[in-house]
Formats: structure tokens, C-alpha cells, sequence
């Protein structure tokens, strides 16, 4: 015959009001001030521990002249009911200070150009209002800035286009970008002209890799004028290419605003390509259906007011 065994685990019905009570019953070994603490009345108290050991089928208390004196079993409930408070009252703590935005994290998605060009002054902003905020930025090309924001790992994402966004996120302009050729004094025969850009191809070229919008943007502007982008270096950052340039390895492309911030640039110029790279786009992603904090929610409306002035006209406002 065959004989079979069952683990029975046996729940108890017990309501978290009858721990909250024992708790501080506990923690002060008073039966009177806990039920100050609870502002409660005594006997209330009395009649909820009694109920309360009914249901554990033990004695929690042994009362003294000292007060409420824990037994064995009293003990050992009270070292585990005691985290359990602990975590409730730090979670409760939390919610408060991000009520009132004291506290609460923001994680935020972005490519490199995005982050530069558009979210820092933002960020700087956001961050004079609301100190106690923490920021988590993770610094990815756009496909993988996509992918972390679908995958409910980031509030929001900034990216650069191209970009392929799903239907299940909402995209938003925030501003336009223009990019710009440039070059050191190794290549200074390609200054102050305009030149073509198969002229151009002809030079070492400095881009970000394959698996960037950076890189797919480039490629079909050269495509449309039935050349293959070829770079001689692949950066694995935008901010690696100015660098790169700066040390006479090629001819790189970046923003105009990545050379403003560099406070002038007497040792690269400015290239005039005959015909203009097209504008880039930066945006705004979050879900649909996603809960944003309190926290996330005032970035995202600072966010959606420099998506606006781009809507009016205007651009520069960021």
C-alpha cells in the first residue's frame, strides 16, 4: 500500500490592527502606554493581546511589576513582527517625502546626443526645485534606450532619430539638432571650401557604430547620394569624436552645440558640405500605460512644456 504524506500549513485569520497592537505593546513593555501610543483605551488593548494569543495558541506576555515582560514565544514574534513594522513605516516615509517631492527616484533612458543637447539643462532645472529627488540615468544608443523603456526599466526615454517606436509608446519632439562636419589642421585643405560630399568620403571619417541611430542616419544620407558609409574609426560615444578629431585622426560629425560647449574651437573648423546634412530630431518616449511617480510626473510635465515651445515655433528654448 502505498502511503502518502502531506505538509499541511495552517493560515491564520489574524488582522494586521491585532499585530500593530501587539507591536507596540512590545516595543514600550507597557500595556498603558501603548494605548496612548494607539490612542487607544486600555482594556481595548488588554482584550486584543488576549485575542491575539487565543489565535497563536500561546501565552505572549507575562506581566511584572516592571510591566509587560515578553515571554520565549513573545520574543520571537516581536523579532519578526518588529522588521515587518520597519519596512512598512520606511514605505510609508518614502511615499510621504515623494508627495511632497522631498524624496522619489527618477530613471530616465537617453542617448548621449539627447542627454547633451537637450536634457541636461533640464535636468539642472529639475534639480534646483527638487534636491531630495534622486536621478538614475542610464546612458544608451536609441535602439537600447527603446528596448529598456518597453521593457518598464525607465519612466521615460530620450532619443535621437531615427528612430523605430513601437505603438506601444507615445513619442513627442522636444527640439531639432543640427550636425556639422568638422576637422583639424591635418585636413586644413579642406578648409574654406564648399565641398561635395564624395570629396568628402575620401578623407578618414570618424562615426559611431553600427547598432546607433547616429550610424543609421549617416548611412542613408550618404546612400541618397549613392555612397556607403565606410568609417575609418567607429567611437563607441558621440562625446569620443571631438577628441578624435581634436588629435588629427579624420573627419568627424557632431552637433553644434557639442562645439559651443566646448567655449570656441580655433583648433578644428567647421566644414561647408554643398549639400546640408538634414536636421535630426530629439524626442520624448514614455508607455502608454504606465505609472509614472509624483517625482516622475514633474520631469515629465518640465519635458512636455520644451516639447510645446518646439510645437510653437519655439526651438531654442530649450
Amino acid at each position: 500500500m502505498q502511503v502518502y504524506q502531506f505538509d499541511m500549513v495552517i493560515r491564520m485569520n489574524i488582522s494586521y490592527d491585532s499585530y500593530r497592537v501587539f507591536y507596540y505593546v512590545a516595543k514600550y513593555r507597557s500595556f498603558t502606554q501603548a494605548a496612548a501610543v494607539l490612542m487607544n483605551n486600555q482594556p481595548n488593548v488588554t482584550r486584543t493581546i488576549k485575542n491575539l494569543e487565543q489565535a497563536l495558541g500561546c501565552k505572549l506576555f507575562a506581566r511584572s511589576h516592571r510591566g509587560a515582560e515578553l515571554t520565549p514565544e513573545g520574543e520571537r514574534l516581536y523579532e519578526h513582527i518588529s522588521r515587518a513594522f520597519a519596512h512598512i513605516q520606511t514605505g510609508e516615509e518614502e511615499l510621504t517625502a515623494e508627495r511632497g517631492l522631498q524624496g522619489g527616484v527618477v530613471t530616465i533612458s537617453a542617448s548621449e546626443i539627447s542627454l547633451r543637447c537637450c536634457l541636461l539643462p533640464l535636468l539642472r532645472d529639475y534639480r534646483k526645485r527638487y534636491p531630495g529627488v534622486r536621478i538614475r540615468m542610464f546612458n544608451h544608443p536609441t535602439p537600447q534606450a527603446i528596448d529598456v523603456l518597453k521593457n518598464g526599466l525607465a519612466d521615460f526615454a530620450m532619443v535621437t532619430t531615427p528612430a523605430e517606436v513601437p505603438d506601444s509608446l507615445q513619442e513627442r519632439t522636444v527640439m531639432e539638432i543640427q550636425e556639422v562636419p568638422i576637422c583639424g589642421a591635418a585636413f586644413s585643405e579642406l578648409w574654406g571650401r564648399r565641398l561635395s560630399l564624395p570629396e568628402l568620403a575620401e578623407y578618414p571619417l570618424i562615426c559611431l557604430g553600427p547598432n546607433t541611430s547616429t550610424f543609421a542616419f549617416y548611412s542613408d544620407f550618404f546612400a541618397r547620394q549613392t555612397l556607403a558609409l565606410r568609417p575609418d574609426i567607429e567611437a563607441a560615444t558621440a562625446d569620443q569624436i571631438l577628441p578624435m578629431v581634436r588629435g588629427q585622426l579624420g573627419v568627424g560629425f557632431v552637433p553644434e552645440s557639442f562645439l559651443q560647449d566646448e567655449g570656441g574651437y580655433s583648433d578644428i573648423r567647421r566644414l561647408d558640405l554643398k549639400t546640408p546634412i538634414p536636421k535630426r530630431k530629439i524626442c520624448f518616449l514614455k508607455q502608454r500605460r504606465q505609472y509614472l511617480s509624483r517625482a516622475a510626473k514633474e520631469l515629465e510635465a518640465m519635458i512636455l512644456d520644451a516639447c510645446a515651445d518646439y510645437e510653437l515655433g519655439g526651438q531654442d528654448s530649450v
